[in-house]
């Protein structure tokens, strides 16, 4: 397959592949820069050696504890065949628990919120230099169009624009480094700063030193952006380009703290990043940093599509409208998820209106799935029977650190925080309703041996007396073993008016925790007349259904296991092909019922997420012209208190 030759290919190391990574992987983290220093100086009464030096030392082992060992290092390794991010590691465990997956819902909700405040912080940064040149320049419209101009294009794909992604970071990057190391050389000593004893000493002995580490958390939100982009470029290309990036930004954020033990004197709005730019450098240095915001806000924004699709394919989200504007594999837009984040990151900037604002919404949710992916990561561990003493390790060092950013970005709820956390609510709830209202349907699911009923398919096909309804008559079915069938389906077939066909279709979608499997097999339960397809779907292939029951058809037609000619005689003679009949069956609860408290109001958040949703008849790309759709009812069973009395 296509999928295999490309993993294979992502696992080799190539310019190719690290130019590409670099591209697409690194352009949240990497844009960091751009306004970390200015958090961490914000409002400080002075710059002072234990400031600079302390905060310096916190983002060094920031970014070599959190991303350079937690995620480089340890997490990338826990790959769904070659597939990243929080939901493939829900999909890798064993054992799906509900604890695990109210986690996964939490950390990916907390990662789409972050994908709102991700492309309106960097941009607005960016063209916040613009002020440099000239004071006067309305900064909020410019920064409007050019996030309205990056949404309205992702319904075309970036096909035309991503081949340019690489090559753009990397002279990015490259002005990083050379404006750091321009910077170190007028204070070289800023290199003592990697002396983890400045950490402690700002920690212990600047005031609200420990409030400042949310600031120092900006440098590293981007770390499970990256863990969810190891299936677009493979964990030695990401590995091997770390590096690169690692150095470039180090070498920046040195040079931004040399310049600042040179200028001590602090002015409003200061922000060094622009500051240790030569002034005849400052509008291209502020050209490469849009572009390299777009590039960032870009990758945030088909992260959000591909964190939806494999969400929806996991069950956690509704089925929604997925559209593939370009060829190229995995590349996904989805309107709804689009337009819902343009508006969010509009409401953001014109709400927060500086950058400076906006530091205060961001990181208190990426902190939160940060979280919920260490967690999920000691479960996968746990389960794949890793030492106990390492696991300890893990848990005591990382939850200390990010026990200590939680409570850092907690002091920024009041100030903006509480919008991110709103957001990922919202998107919590959604999913919390669909999942757990699933399963609650689910559970009222009842299913019969379709092998007690082969007797029945057959007389019905042959029964002259009941107009058939069509050919092939197909119902998609959630049966998961392979004799049984919903009983729902067999009361539409034999006592919703009967429905007589001469061949019985029974498709299964049975979607499976490795993300690429694209397979199907075939069991004729009576050949010609009922027949069961399974088709094994991985979690990041679209269930495009229709097409891939027509391309099974023309296999079996071509292995003579069918024909696929008209049934009626007058259509026959001239070649028309046999006609199909699709009937959708849409669950619903009975008034009838009685649910407990906790799972009525799961069914009411349910009832909500079914607006969001679009039906197994779009979901799936059937022709809508060859289906009718029926609504059967859950049945609960519940046994009369009293027995009703007659009257005369």
């Amino acid at each position: 397959m296509p999928e295999t030759k490309q993993h294979s290919s992502l696992s080799k190391v190539s310019f190719a592949g690290l130019l590409i990574t670099i591209g697409i992987v690194f352009g949240d983290i990497g844009t960091s820069p751009l306004y970390v220093v200015k958090a961490i100086i914000a409002g400080a009464p002075q710059i002072n050696k234990l400031l600079v030096y302390g905060a310096l030392s916190l983002v060094f082992w920031t970014l070599t504890l959190q991303t350079t060992v937690k995620y480089v290092i340890i997490t990338l390794r826990a790959d769904n065949h070659g597939e990243g991010g929080i939901f493939a590691l829900f999909a890798l465990m064993k054992k799906k628990s509900v604890w695990a997956a109210v986690l996964t819902m939490v950390g990916g909700s907390a990662l789409l919120a972050d994908g709102v405040i991700t492309p309106s912080i960097t941009v607005t940064s960016s063209i916040e230099g613009l002020r440099l040149i000239n004071p006067e320049i309305p900064v909020l419209p410019v920064v409007i169009s050019i996030i309205t101009a990056l949404f309205f294009v992702q319904q075309f794909g970036t096909k035309f624009i991503g081949k340019s992604f690489g090559p753009i970071m990397v002279v990015w990057f490259a002005m990083l480094s050379i404006l750091g190391f321009a910077q170190l050389t007028t204070h070289p000593e800023i290199l003592n700063a990697m002396n983890p004893v400045y950490a402690y000493d700002f920690l212990t002995q600047y005031p609200k030193g420990f409030i400042l580490l949310g600031a120092v958390f900006l440098c590293t939100t981007g770390a499970e952006a990256l863990y969810s982009d190891l299936g677009h470029c493979g964990i030695k290309n990401i590995r091997v380009s770390w590096i690169f990036v690692k150095i470039a930004l180090l070498l920046n954020y040195f040079g931004q703290g040399a310049w600042l033990m040179l200028h001590p004197e602090t002015v409003p709005d200061l922000n060094p990043f622009y500051s240790i730019m030569p002034s005849w450098f400052l509008f291209p240095g502020i050209l490469i940093s849009t572009a390299a915001a777009v590039i960032a806000s870009q990758a945030l924004i088909t992260g959000s599509y591909t964190l939806i699709s494999e969400a929806v394919s996991l069950n956690f989200w509704p089925k929604i409208k997925v559209l593939h504007p370009t060829t190229i594999k995995g590349q996904v837009y989805i309107p709804f998820v689009n337009w819902l984040l343009w508006v969010s990151v509009c409401f953001v900037v014109m709400f927060f209106k500086e950058s400076s604002n906006m530091e205060a919404a961001y990181g208190l949710s990426i902190t939160i799935t940060m979280i919920m992916t260490s967690m999920l990561l000691i479960f996968f561990l746990h389960q794949r029977n890793v030492a106990i003493p390492f696991l300890t390790l893990f848990v005591l060092v990382f939850g200390a650190i990010e026990g200590s950013f939680l409570v850092a970005n907690l002091h920024k709820f009041s100030n903006g925080g509480w919008f991110s956390i709103a957001l990922a609510f919202v998107f919590i709830l959604i999913m919390f309703g669909w999942f757990f209202g699933r399963r609650i349907k689910n559970r009222h699911i009842s299913f019969v041996n379709v092998n007690k009923y082969l007797h029945l398919f057959e007389d019905l096909s042959h029964d002259k007396t009941i107009p058939q309804i069509s050919t092939n008559l197909v119902y998609i079915i959630k049966a998961n073993e392979l004799y049984q069938i919903e009983s729902k389906i067999m009361y539409s077939i034999f006592n919703k008016q009967p429905k007589r066909a001469q061949t019985y279709w029974l498709l299964h979608v049975d979607t499976v925790d490795e993300p690429d499997t694209f397979s199907y097999e075939v069991n004729q339960f009576i050949p010609g007349t009922l027949i069961r397809i399974d088709f094994h779907l991985g979690f990041k292939v679209e269930p495009r259904i229709n097409l891939y029951f027509k391309e099974v058809l023309k296999d079996m037609v071509a292995n003579g296991e069918i024909k696929l000619t008209s049934s009626y005689e007058s259509l026959r003679k001239h070649h028309f092909p046999s006609d199909f009949l699709f009937v959708n069956l849409d669950r619903i609860m009975s008034q009838d019922y009685k649910l407990s408290p906790w799972e009525s109001m799961i069914m009411g958040i349910h009832a909500f997420t079914r607006i969001l949703s679009i039906n197994d008849v779009k979901a799936f790309g059937l022709d809508t012209s060859c289906v009718i759709e029926e609504k059967v009812p859950i049945s609960i069973e519940r046994p009369l208190n009293r027995k009703i009395s007659r009257i005369g």
